[in-house]
């Protein structure tokens, strides 16, 4: 008995591929998918998630760990391994970098237990885990909630210099130009500001304020953190 507990817990059975390592890679590795993806859920509740990616964060750990088994020391396997996944080519856009680092998180699991380290793979995932849960709960790093980016379009006939200068001194604590750019064939301009609400419910009020200077045309209140706007046109 002291010597299967050793084997396992100290890598050895992974050395050869028998159908006992693989229900331990696959066992081990899926439980610490499932672990990650429950983190996911729950640092992702306000913000929103997707159901494909959480999925994924389960299966990934199970596959690199599969893959990783699979490989063990043979040269030959890793080489053709490596020219099949070559064929595979991912075109989606970069997500939210903490989604990437879900991603990492899964994949570095899987090619530990791969490896036969579940029991350190376990102990990893629970201690990060601790980590990015308290990290959530404190607000790390959070942008303040009454910080936005605003983007107004003018018409090229209006002098848009100290224009909005009185609405945004009276709806903001701190108020600055980041950019000017023009769009359609130069007969609008889109200027960017960054700003601190004094207070978040005065939106609207805000807003309709500075319709009445820029015409009515298309204004964007939005912020990094969560990607939510409000459009006026």
């Amino acid at each position: 008995m002291q010597d299967f507990m050793y084997e396992i817990t100290s890598g050895n059975w992974a050395t050869e591929l028998t159908f006992k390592s693989v229900l331990i890679v696959l066992g081990s590795s899926l439980a610490i998918g499932l672990i990650i993806s429950l983190v996911y859920l729950f640092t992702h509740k306000a913000e929103g998630y997707s159901q494909a990616f959480c999925v994924s964060l389960i299966l990934l750990a199970p596959i690199v760990g599969m893959v990783i088994h699979v490989i063990g020391n043979n040269v030959a396997t890793a080489f053709s391994l490596a020219g099949a996944f070559a064929l595979v080519r991912f075109r989606s856009a970069p997500g939210d970098p903490k989604d990437i680092a879900f991603v990492f998180l899964s994949v570095t699991m899987g090619l530990t237990c791969g490896l036969g380290y579940w029991i350190y793979a376990f102990v990893a995932v629970c201690v990060l885990s601790v980590i990015i849960v308290l990290l959530h709960l404190t607000n790390f790093a959070g942008r303040d909630k009454k910080r936005f980016e605003l983007k107004i379009t003018v018409p090229e006939t209006l002098n848009y210099a100290g224009a909005f200068d009185e609405t945004l001194k009276k709806y903001t604590n701190r108020f600055e130009m980041k950019r000017v750019k023009s769009v359609d064939f130069g007969a609008l301009f889109e200027i960017t500001f960054d700003i601190t609400m004094k207070n978040t419910d005065e939106v609207r009020k805000m807003l309709d304020d500075l319709r009445i200077i820029n015409g009515n045309l298309k204004i964007m209140l939005s912020t990094e953190t969560t990607n939510r706007s409000f459009h006026f046109q």
